[in-house]
């Protein structure tokens, strides 16, 4: 593949709304460019881009996935991501590399759930962005609704840039609103095009539209603004550049149409992306701080300066082993040399680089600035570690990874696939950083979180396929606890003659409640030597194990207690450190069920992003849960709701929330408190704990 230089590249990521048409453009653009031979499609299983077998079963895209489009002496690095709030940590990655994105939007039905989730994702990183609207061959496409529905939630940043040349199955070709000129295909291949004038029923939407779009262009630049202003007409060249500042300013959203399917407006959309959307010398430089100190440094898209990297995606390639995505910020990299981790102070050996076209890779000698490039069996380096020159390190800011909506307890079909389990996780977590796993110390049950069903559906079956581990997905166990209302004191005498030496050990205990969240206390109140000294000790140490399994309701860990050791006991002779454990357990047992014990439920802080529409719907939801609103604060067009909800209401919210919302609201949770349980909770809590310990 042919060298370019830095402001050749354009590193575009595309977003959407699952099944908006996002790889059957990217198949479009690589088979329209001369990339490939054939005309790849996702329905049929031969996309180039969708090449995992969960895509191909499922036909959707999990992956991003990277191409080079090559286009009229510049190439486009293009991001296919996937679609699926379930696969949002791929389009994050993809996100944070990329330098413009293009958003696509479905003809028949505009902004979907995903668009808007999109979009916010795109506005956390303030990427420059372009429209295009989406098959319009479908039945029922209708791009002025499209753009309405554009402009109805994302402003009126929206510049119409193309219109369409009919719609549905009669959708032939597109106005440019740049030169004013149509383009209509009549050739099946899409490869041929012709350019004519527009047609007369569209000159005056298309005059209507150019004007408002000459105005985006003036106001990005002041020549240009005052020679709008002056009456003086903005030549096309004009137009582009001013267009192009407004793309990297983000005071305008170009829209165009295509159908991918039909290969209908294809190349001028490639056109498009090579003047409007910013090179990564437009972009400029790349900030990241000095390792071991907090110096911030710049690192200029030039190959001059010292080399920098990050790497934004790994993946498990059968045939190779581990791959690792990245995109280079500065500076040049060569195959076979020796590379920095400096994220982890590590050196890494680098065998062949290569450029990915889906699964095909293609050999490169070496990777300039702004290029996005892969390359295997890298032994220590990981999603979102910077790669450096070793004499002049820097340390690029990570990847923000979005934390898990729903956690599953993974069980094995057969037993004594534990250890096949952890592994393949651990080998899935390195390709996919939004998913957790954790073995439960107390349950000993094996969780692992992910953002959504389907998504540990398919995390299930790549333990199959890729490990040969066939497991089931279960609700994980709430980690309940137990503590005392009232203080007690108890005794606890362990005396056990046998033939030779006995064991005597006794003492008394003061048990009272400590407020939430303070443990567990131990004091020393012994005088006059009723426990001798070297006992004592003793007393703590058989207190502190019995709490993990001390609880007398049902099993559950005691906490926020206090055990104060006042008096007791001793046998010159038969008195041990082992019998005086054994006092001080019988003693916590005995308290316990005399101190009015309770269960303990833990509760979630839990923020939810909502439309304005919907909170109601989540608040009274809340309230079915036993939850407390704490709050809301506006967000732009959303509502955050900040509530505490018991963790034992929240198992399946991401669920819940989806279908309440229509996937338009998203949330985070974390661990706030213990708090009582409820006399209903509590006894269903004992029941099930009862029965399992039975079974």
């Amino acid at each position: 593949m042919k060298k370019y230089k830095v402001d050749q590249l354009r590193n575009l990521a595309v977003v959407s709304h699952g099944g908006a048409g996002k790889t059957t453009l990217a198949e479009a653009m690589l088979y329209l460019s001369g990339g490939v031979d054939r005309f790849g499609k996702v329905d049929e299983g031969t996309s180039t881009m969708d090449y995992d077998p969960d895509e191909v079963k499922r036909k959707i895209s999990i992956n991003a996935s990277v191409a080079p489009v090559e286009w009229k002496d510049h190439k486009i690095n293009f991001i296919d991501t996937p679609g699926y709030s379930d696969f949002v940590g791929e389009v994050v990655g993809a996100l944070r590399v990329a330098d413009s994105v293009l958003v696509a939007v479905d003809a028949v039905s505009g902004v979907e759930v995903g668009t808007e989730l999109m979009w916010r994702r795109v506005e956390e990183y303030d990427l420059p962005r372009m429209i295009v609207i989406s098959r319009m061959d479908r039945e029922n496409a209708n791009f002025n609704k499209a753009v309405e529905s554009l402009t109805e939630i994302f402003g009126n940043r929206v510049a119409v840039a193309q219109i369409p040349i009919g719609e549905g199955d009669k959708f032939r070709g597109v106005v440019d609103l740049i030169k004013m000129r149509a383009y209509v295909w009549e050739d099946a291949s899409g490869k041929k095009f012709v350019e004519t004038d527009i047609p007369a029923d569209l000159a005056d939407i298309a005059e209507e539209h150019r004007e408002k779009l000459v105005e985006f262009a003036a106001e990005s630049d002041e020549e240009l603004l005052d020679k709008y202003l002056e009456g003086e007409a903005l030549t096309e060249d004009d137009i582009k550049a001013g267009l192009a500042k407004a793309v990297l300013s983000r005071s305008a959203y170009p829209v165009f149409c295509i159908s991918g399917m039909k290969l209908i407006g294809i190349q001028p959309l490639m056109d498009a992306i090579i003047s409007l959307c910013p090179s990564p010398v437009a972009v400029g430089p790349v900030k990241g701080i000095v390792p071991n100190s907090e110096d911030t440094i710049e690192r200029k898209p030039e190959e001059t300066e010292p080399f920098s990297a990050l790497v934004f995606k790994t993946m498990a390639d059968p045939f190779v082993g581990k791959i690792t995505m990245f995109r280079v910020y500065s500076g040049v990299v060569k195959s076979d040399s020796q590379v920095y981790n400096a994220s982890r102070d590590k050196t890494e050996r680098f065998g062949q680089i290569f450029l990915t076209k889906g699964k095909q890779q293609v050999a490169v000698s070496e990777v300039g600035p702004g290029d996005i490039a892969g390359v295997a069996k890298l032994a220590d380096t990981t999603t979102g570690d910077t790669l450096a020159d070793k004499d002049n390190p820097i340390i690029l800011p990570k990847i923000q990874f979005p934390s898990s909506v729903l956690s599953m307890a993974v069980k094995p079909k057969s037993k004594g696939d534990e250890d096949k389990i952890s592994q393949g996780l651990a080998r899935l977590m390195e390709e996919d950083p939004t998913l957790k796993y954790d073995k439960d110390a107390e349950s000993s049950e094996l969780v692992v979180s992910g953002m959504g069903e389907v998504h540990l559906d398919i995390m299930a079956d790549r333990l199959k396929r890729k490990f040969g581990v066939e497991v089931t997905l279960e609700e994980p166990k709430i980690p309940y606890r137990e503590t005392i209302k009232n203080t007690v004191k108890v005794e606890g005498k362990h005396k056990k003659q046998t033939g030779g030496r006995g064991q005597y050990g006794h003492v008394w205990i003061e048990m009272s409640p400590l407020p939430a969240g303070s443990g567990f206390e131990f004091e020393d109140k012994v005088f006059g030597g009723a426990v001798p000294r070297q006992f004592i000790p003793a007393v703590e140490k058989g207190l502190r194990e019995a709490l993990p399994e001390g609880g007398v309701l049902a099993g559950f860990p005691l906490v926020d207690i206090k055990c104060s050791l006042y008096d007791g006991s001793s046998h010159p002779v038969d008195s041990s450190e082992m019998a005086f454990k054994i006092a001080a357990q019988l003693a916590l047992k005995k308290g316990c069920q005399d101190a009015n014990p309770i269960i303990l439920e833990p509760i979630l802080k839990v923020e939810v992003t909502v439309p304005e529409e919907y909170m109601g719907d989540v608040m009274g939801d809340f309230n079915k849960k036993r939850g407390r609103i704490l709050g809301m604060e506006p967000e732009g067009r959303y509502q955050v709701v900040k509530a505490l909800v018991p963790m034992s209401e929240m198992a399946k919210y991401s669920i819940d929330l989806r279908a309440m919302t229509g996937g338009r609201a998203t949330f985070t949770t974390e661990f706030s408190h213990y708090e009582e349980a409820p006399a209903n909770i509590a006894a269903r809590v004992i029941e099930e704990a009862k029965k399992e310990k039975e079974a």
